[in-house]
């Protein structure tokens, strides 16, 4: 009797100790940290472009998502505690790498960036991405960058790494 106990603890503690993996894979989120990251088919760069004002200075996020693996990219602002979205970037065909700007400013009413990547096939209407990967602020590594164009050398050596520190491509 105490066997049987025990193995049914066994088996509800398994039970619950893989549930949140299990429920998160379907659309699978993950924390981005640092000012470069590479997953399979999707790597980030970040960087700010200083201005000679700070209203005009930009957080400058590099995506590069993969064809191949991801067919469509949005990128939104979130406000954590109201839940109220600023969308970036549009559901937009992936199509290579591209830059996208943000004042810096805006940071204070949407601290939480998500970019959400969806596989190929038809844009996503209503259907969860495949990944989210979210930051919760710029990252405290992002490089300051004062000329434009020291910025593209920049981001796409930071892509580089990442991608060579996780073994992978884009």
């Amino acid at each position: 009797m105490i066997r049987a106990m025990l193995l049914c603890a066994a088996a509800a503690w398994t039970i619950v100790a893989t549930f949140p993996s299990t429920a998160a894979e379907g659309t699978g989120e993950i924390h981005g940290s640092a000012d470069a990251f590479s997953m399979p088919g999707l790597s980030l760069a970040w960087a700010i472009l200083r201005a000679a004002k700070e209203s005009d200075t930009a957080v400058v996020l590099r995506i590069d998502a993969d064809p191949a693996s991801f067919g469509w990219i949005e990128v939104v602002g979130k406000d954590p505690f109201s839940q109220r979205e600023d969308r970036l970037q549009s559901a937009t065909a992936v199509g290579g790498p591209f830059d996208l700007r943000i004042p810096r400013s805006r940071f204070a009413d949407f601290p939480r960036t998500e970019v959400r990547v969806w596989r190929a096939g038809p844009a996503p209407s209503g259907t969860p991405p495949a990944a989210v990967v979210y930051y919760l602020g710029v990252p405290d590594t992002t490089p300051e960058i004062a000329l434009p164009h020291d910025l593209d050398r920049s981001l796409a050596a930071r892509i580089v790494r990442a991608r060579d520190a996780a073994g992978k491509s884009p």
